[in-house]
């Protein structure tokens, strides 16, 4: 993983490289394993959001949970 200097900028680059779209759940085990470890899910949560809404990441809705997919692949994550 990259070295990167903010919590959010590291965590769009490790989702770009999930294969499927990342809950909550699976962006705070992430986080677990990241240089901020000790973040916890409502912080994913509150990242994922922010992230979402810089247009870094889109917010999906299936079967009453919401996931988030990389918007493109080329697209900077800061």
């Amino acid at each position: 993983m990259p070295e990167l200097t903010t919590r959010r900028a590291w965590l769009a680059v490790a989702i770009q490289t999930e294969p499927a779209p990342v809950t909550t759940h699976r962006a705070a085990e992430l986080l677990a394993a990241s240089p901020w470890p000790t973040s916890g899910r409502n912080t994913a949560r509150k990242d994922l959001r922010a992230l979402a809404a810089r247009g870094v990441l889109a917010a999906v809705d299936a079967a009453g949970r919401r996931t988030y997919t990389t918007t493109s692949p080329e697209r900077s994550a800061a």
